[in-house]
């Protein structure tokens, strides 16, 4: 292993005399904010128009055109409409009011598709008599039926809760147009009841090194269905982890018989108040040698903080699944480099827990 340094002096292999030892794992659920403003349903709809209008100027902008008005004044409609509709919101029980914009904002919107469709036709055509590459075409018309497959999606979403006002479903909701798999998490946390973004698991070692790490996408899984597949990851990896630690979260019948399976010693707090109980007057489930496990818990909170804070930096800037998937796995590896180097620093030889 290496360790990056900056020093006039060449690099030198770090002489670890001893592995890290990964037995004790502790494991915990979070959520990662993406770039997204707060999902408002007929904010959407101005994105979508701005998107869709902006594409259309590039294009226009290289000779190829099709009969329509300026397209500015499409985007001032839409601005004028998000106006209306702020100003309606404010007067409570305005019903009507909100429902009589929408459906002028979703004609609006309409419109808008008609030219984008026609734009997008003709560049495809075209794209050879414009100064673009066929790369550079190619990002435009991605980025016009991006939003093209995008906006009946929001124009419905709109019309079920502001016209029909009927609920939509968490796993139904569209957030964003260009984050589309970002999903509604609720974690009843202070401060952020509700967060909009990906959830994340971490596993930590005893010693603070993050072992394991997945990013999800889809609808918001349980903490008994994470540590499953989190298990698995570990097996398949050959890592030798003999306790796993965590909140009432991953505990359940299903949870305890996978670990046992395993023959992995279970540090899980039980939901079950009388189970709690009877497993915190086991020396065990409070203190392994070395490494309070219940307790310790704290330490997992705090390194996902830090994990959050200082290396991915707060909402992930990234864009699409496979370039946040990236950030975070660069942020993983990052964070254990540092730790191996501070650890190293600080104590003169390898890390040791248990």
């Amino acid at each position: 292993m290496h360790l990056v340094q900056k020093s006039s002096e060449p690099a030198r292999q770090a002489e670890w005399t001893e592995p890290v030892s990964v037995e004790t794992v502790f494991l915990d659920s979070t959520a990662v904010e993406l770039d997204i403003h707060h999902p408002v349903d007929w904010v959407l709809l101005r994105d979508g128009v701005r998107t869709l209008v902006k594409a259309m100027i590039l294009v226009r902008k290289q000779g190829l055109k099709v009969r329509m008005d300026e397209p500015a004044t499409f985007l001032s409609g839409v601005n004028k409409l998000c106006m209306q509709m702020t100003a309606v919101g404010r007067r409570s029980g305005d019903k009507k009011g909100r429902k009589k914009v929408l459906r002028r904002m979703k004609a609006h919107v309409r419109v808008v598709m008609g030219h984008a469709v026609r734009h997008r036709d003709k560049l495809a055509a075209e794209w050879q008599q414009t100064t673009w590459s066929e790369r550079e075409t190619n990002v435009v018309l991605a980025r016009i039926e991006t939003i093209l497959a995008a906006l009946p999606v929001a124009i419905k979403q709109a019309h079920e809760r502001i016209i029909g006002e009927r609920l939509v479903n968490n796993k139904e909701k569209l957030l964003s147009l260009y984050e589309p798999h970002a999903s509604v998490i609720v974690r009843g946390k202070a401060g952020a009841e509700v967060e909009f973004g990906r959830q994340l698991l971490l596993a930590e070692a005893g010693c603070g090194l993050v072992i394991d790490w997945d990013l999800r996408t889809g609808k918001v899984e349980s903490d008994v269905f994470l540590l499953g597949e989190s298990l698995v990851r570990m097996g398949r990896w050959g890592l030798p982890v003999s306790v796993v630690v965590g909140d009432r979260g991953f505990d359940s019948k299903a949870a305890r018989q996978k670990l046992a399976e395993r023959g992995i010693e279970n540090g899980i707090a039980p939901k079950d108040p009388k189970m709690f109980a009877e497993s915190w007057k086991g020396e065990r489930f409070r203190r392994w040698p070395r490494l309070s496990a219940q307790k310790g818990r704290a330490q997992t909170e705090a390194r996902i903080g830090i994990f959050k804070n200082e290396f991915l930096g707060g909402p992930l800037l990234s864009e699409g699944i496979a370039g946040q998937d990236r950030q975070v796995g660069w942020a993983a590896l990052t964070h254990n480099l540092w730790l191996l180097a501070d650890l190293r620093k600080l104590r003169g030889s390898p890390p040791k827990a248990n």
